[in-house]
Formats: C-alpha cells, sequence, structure tokens
C-alpha cells in the first residue's frame, strides 16, 4: 500500500530537469546528424564565391540539405520524453531513409525555381524590364519558400503522393494563416542571423528553428491527421 509520500514520488527521467535534459540531448544530437547528413554539399558550399554566376552550383550544393532537414523534423517528431530513453540517431536515420527520395522529388525542382528567381534578380539590371518586376519576383520568391516549409513538414511526417504533398502544401498555405506567418517569422530570423553574422549560424541553429517549426505547424499536422489520413 503506497503511502502519501512514496504516491507523491516522480520516477527517475519524469520531472521538468529530466524533460529539459532529454530535449537538450535531442536538439544535440539531431543537429549534429543535420549537419552530417548535409556535409559534403554545406562543405562545396562554403568554397563557393560570392559571384551570383554560381548559384547554379550553390543550388546543387543545397540538395542534401532537403533530406537532411526532412530526417531531423521527424526525429523532432517524434522525440523521446523519457531521459531513460532516448534515441534521436535512430529516429533521424530512419527518417532519412523513410524521406529521402520524397523530399528530393520536391526539394529540387524548389532549388530550380529558386535559383531561377534569385539568377533574374540578380541580372535584373541587364533585362530592361520596369522596377516593380523585381518587387513581384521577391514575392514570389517569399511565398515558394512558405509554400516549401509546408512542404517540407508534410514530406517528413506524411507518406503522400508527390503531387498530392504540393496540393496541400498549397491548400494550408492560405488555410493556416497563422502557421504560414510563423513560418514567415523563422525565415526572417534565419536571414537576419545570416545578414548579421554568418551562414553558418542559420545551420548551426537549424534543431531549434526546426522544432519552431513542428510547433508552428501543429494546426497543420492535426488537421492532415484528421481529414487526410485513414
Amino acid at each position: 500500500m503506497s503511502t502519501p509520500h512514496t504516491a507523491g514520488r516522480r520516477a527517475f527521467g519524469d520531472g521538468p530537469l529530466s524533460h529539459a535534459a532529454a530535449l537538450v540531448h535531442t536538439l544535440v544530437t539531431v543537429e549534429a546528424m543535420l549537419l552530417a547528413a548535409a556535409s559534403p554539399g554545406l562543405a562545396a558550399l562554403l568554397l563557393l564565391g560570392p559571384d551570383p554566376a554560381n548559384l547554379p552550383l550553390a543550388a546543387v550544393c543545397l540538395l542534401p540539405l532537403g533530406p537532411a532537414l526532412s530526417a531531423a523534423l521527424y526525429a523532432l517528431h517524434h522525440r523521446g520524453r523519457d531521459l531513460t530513453d532516448l534515441h534521436p540517431a535512430r529516429a533521424y536515420w530512419r527518417g532519412w531513409r523513410l524521406n529521402a527520395l520524397p523530399a528530393l522529388r520536391l526539394w529540387t525542382p524548389l532549388l530550380a525555381w529558386l535559383t531561377l528567381i534569385a539568377f533574374s534578380l540578380t541580372h535584373f539590371g541587364a533585362s530592361g524590364l520596369p522596377g516593380w518586376w523585381a518587387g513581384l519576383l521577391a514575392v514570389i520568391g517569399l511565398v515558394s519558400l512558405l509554400w516549401g516549409a509546408h512542404v517540407l513538414l508534410l514530406t517528413s511526417l506524411f507518406a503522400f503522393r508527390t503531387i498530392d504533398t504540393a496540393r496541400l502544401a498549397a491548400y494550408f498555405l492560405l488555410r493556416h494563416g497563422r502557421t504560414t506567418l510563423g513560418v514567415a517569422s523563422l525565415l526572417v530570423l534565419a536571414g537576419g542571423l545570416t545578414a548579421l553574422s554568418t551562414e553558418a549560424l542559420p545551420a548551426l541553429l537549424a534543431a531549434p528553428l526546426l522544432l519552431s517549426l513542428l510547433h508552428s505547424g501543429r494546426p497543420v499536422i492535426t488537421e492532415t491527421q484528421e481529414d487526410f489520413t485513414a
């Protein structure tokens, strides 16, 4: 028979400090795995100069980043809360095996499209087009990034056909405005960190940023589970 004293005890790993330690361990591990998975492209990217002519090569270097981000989202979504039973590395590689090809099917055309927009903007002076076209291209690029964030979220957590994922991402772009605004704020934060320090800083903080994306995307995840999965 338990006494009030023993009944009020928490098992090891159930307290707030243990949960915080579990979260930190998961974030550090997932960050390390993400950087390892994306390192070939990121290392090559650092060797490229800032010349706009290198934009296509930069896009090629960023190809491994898509599956790496998708696997990180998967691992963070399935993270354990119990300090005594944490397997973030195992969850990461499982997410990479499941999502690498689906992520690449959408990540590759998105990179190509964004590269085309960036190349057009960097050579806009030679186009002879009115200035408002540059603003329009910038808006299209931003919307494409927001759509891509929704795509990444859906690809990481659900197994839909590529075309269905693309359509759902476009649907949720307007359906859940607060989620889209949350994604926009994360993009602004990542851009600000890059502008104020170095391009490497957003990569080093990728795991916390992705955890914030998961938090912002809860309405999208919930509706997808309830209305679009069997």
